[in-house]
């Protein structure tokens, strides 16, 4: 079976719930034997890199800007596509979705599936143009492929809800590795283990980093705060977070990390905070408590359904309340610990990459069978 994936910065991923996703079920398809070809947008994944882990990389430009560059690179690598014989052209995200009509239209032998990763308009950085677009994009993710899969319950019942469409519920998985520590990143930044609270994200809006540095801010603790990520096309907002930090001398910022540098921080963290005001389905929040990590998490339906009653949650953008649980948690170490041990059995059973993959290759087989069952139906 040849596959494609679109809608991906690239791979390796750097940072990005969808280029995580895309990697472990690019990486894992091919290893099971499938022509994958990963599209790819330079400037995240360098142009001479032809191939990953058996995953073909085909690299086309796009305007990188804020409100381009997903579209503009969607749109070539679709064009793209339509020449390689592809049996199946499988879309990440709703915006680049807006696009899956061009090879149902022009290319109908080939099988279009879509992955529904979240309710993208909700993200604070778009303006009310592209927030318009991407409502499209859901109504498109809905409707065009053959197919469309959503990555938690809650997108799942949003669709059905709102557009009358029964998807694929295929959730994210986690993948941890049981490497050595490379505690150098841990003296780089001052930090000893247990003593430190962490978040990994994008540093934009809807992430809710504000919040959490806010609520931080208000509680007494000897812990830091390790604020892991970079920004993702939104202006000056790291530096805003910056200046908000700035009188408190125990938060730390480390920019993107990746690798064994960001598993030591994981492994060392006395817990994982996820402050999100949206979310599709957070792989950083499944690493965490994968990680055996007790989590705080914002009450959004999304975050909730993945911690699934294993972890402290506070009102959304509330800052009080947040300030309430880190207290908390720091009061009640046997509690939270003891949450985090049944949050990691729960998450290492119903996360896992190998059944994600298994059930993806299942949706892709029964896809081209039921379209060649029709056929011959119609040939009767």
């Amino acid at each position: 079976m040849k596959i494609a994936l679109i809608g991906q910065k690239g791979i390796p991923a750097k940072q990005g719930g969808v280029e995580k996703h895309v990697q472990e079920l690019s990486t894992r398809l091919a290893q099971a034997g499938f022509d994958v070809t990963a599209y790819c947008r330079p400037h995240y994944t360098g142009e001479k890199k032809k191939n990953y882990k058996k995953v073909k990389i085909v690299n086309l430009p796009s305007i990188n800007t804020k409100h381009l560059d997903a579209i503009s690179h969607t749109f070539l690598a679709t064009i793209h596509s339509l020449f390689q014989n592809y049996d199946i052209i499988h879309y990440h995200g709703v915006g680049p979705s807006l696009l899956s009509w061009i090879p149902r239209l022009l290319n109908p032998k080939t099988k279009v599936i879509v992955t529904f990763h979240s309710v993208d308009r909700k993200q604070q950085k778009w303006g009310l143009f592209a927030r318009v677009m991407l409502t499209v994009g859901e109504w498109t993710a809905c409707h065009f492929p053959h197919e469309t899969i959503t990555i938690s319950q809650t997108l799942q019942k949003y669709c059905l809800f709102k557009f009358d469409t029964e998807t694929i519920y295929i959730p994210n998985g986690v993948q941890i590795s049981n490497q050595k520590k490379k505690k150098a990143i841990l003296e780089q930044y001052g930090l000893e283990p247990k003593k430190y609270f962490l978040v990994a994200s994008r540093l934009v809006k809807h992430k809710g980093i504000q919040t959490l540095i806010k609520a931080y801010q208000k509680i007494k603790t000897d812990k830091k705060l390790v604020i892991v990520g970079g920004g993702s096309n939104t202006g000056n907002f790291t530096e805003e977070l910056k200046n908000l930090a700035r009188p408190t001398s125990n938060i730390v910022f480390t920019g993107e990390q990746v690798g064994l540098e960001l598993e030591t921080l994981f492994r060392n963290a006395y817990l994982f905070v996820q402050p999100s005001e949206a979310e599709g389905l957070s792989i950083a929040l499944l690493e965490a408590m994968s990680y055996g990590l007790p989590v705080i998490v914002s009450d959004i339906e999304e975050n909730l359904e993945a911690m699934d009653g294993h972890g402290l949650s506070f009102k959304n953008k509330n800052v009080n309340d947040l300030s309430r649980q880190l207290n908390f948690a720091i009061k009640h170490p046997i509690i939270i610990s003891k949450n985090a041990k049944l949050a990691k059995r729960q998450t290492d059973k119903k996360y896992n990459w190998d059944d994600i993959v298994s059930r993806t290759i299942g949706l892709y087989e029964q896809t081209i069978i039921s379209d060649k069952q029709l056929v011959l139906q119609k040939a009767k």
